[in-house]
């Protein structure tokens, strides 16, 4: 069986980060090791949270696989919450790395805003996990702070493109963007990889309505089928269309909460899709 690690906190409830992760990528046929960051009551979309950082713990988890000699085949990041965090995660991808997948999400801003916590200096430190990265996972904000470039709302496909190459020439192997709309009504990913492949695009009707943690299960889903062997493009289509499904079962749910998408209920379609 594959075996990742994915790098993220975790909410006791609400559906974003490993609190996703975990079961997406389990049911999709691999295991996945987890090294939360911080445990929170909720996620932040609520009020009078708490918050335990666990920074102190990711070293000696690292410490101790490194003596059991556990091989990955992917380390998948998301969101970080201080410079620290980031230097411990470079001791991951070079302890576990060797053989193995690295993807990035770069968790930290959306709508061109960077969350509540986070000062301008902190895209510079995130954008260091590009270097060697197999893939880069930003939406369109992320990937604006990560380059310190200008982000727009309106764009064509030129600045989109321009956007990517930027993201590779951090390193990043492949990178793709997410929540990219050239058209009306349909909303969807893009990618280019260093290679110099085509332009990779795949869109899915734009639904009407934003949940928190959708991004987070876009990119679980992406992680596990890259693992089982689909090209970056074939994932990128995979979890765009799930996150998609997630979305539209939550709309047909009479009085259905805007704390998260019910994403349990769209796992069967897409282990039956994967072959899983």
């Amino acid at each position: 069986m594959k075996r990742i690690i994915s790098i993220q906190d975790i909410s006791a409830l609400g559906k974003c980060s490993l609190t996703v992760a975990l079961p997406i990528i389990s049911a999709m046929g691999v295991e996945c090791a987890v090294v939360p960051t911080a445990v929170l009551s909720t996620h932040t979309q609520f009020t009078g949270f708490t918050f335990h950082d666990l920074t102190d713990e990711m070293e000696p988890i690292a410490d101790h696989w490194k003596r059991e000699g556990f091989r990955f085949d992917a380390v998948y990041t998301g969101y970080l919450g201080s410079f620290r965090q980031v230097d411990i995660v470079k001791r991951y991808f070079r302890d576990f790395g060797e053989g193995a997948k690295i993807i990035v999400d770069p968790a930290m801003a959306d709508n061109g805003k960077l969350y509540a916590g986070f000062g301008p200096e902190f895209p510079a430190k995130m954008a260091e996990l590009l270097a060697g990265a197999d893939l880069v996972l930003p939406n369109l904000t992320e990937a604006c702070f990560l380059l310190d470039e200008e982000y727009r709302e309106e764009y064509d496909r030129a600045y989109i493109r321009r956007i990517l190459e930027g993201l590779l020439d951090k390193g990043a192997k492949t990178a793709a963007l997410t929540g990219i709309s050239f058209e009306k009504g349909r909303l969807g990913v893009v990618s280019l990889d260093r290679a110099g492949a085509d332009f990779s695009e795949y869109y899915t009707e734009r639904l009407p309505a934003s949940f928190h943690g959708t991004g987070d299960i876009f990119s679980s889903a992406a992680v596990g089928g890259i693992v089982r062997g689909l090209s970056v493009p074939e994932a990128l289509a995979l979890a765009a269309d799930y996150t998609a499904e997630c979305i539209r079962l939550t709309l047909a749910e009479e009085n259905h909460s805007l704390y998260g998408v019910n994403f349990e209920q769209a796992i069967p379609g897409l282990v039956k899709r994967l072959g899983a």
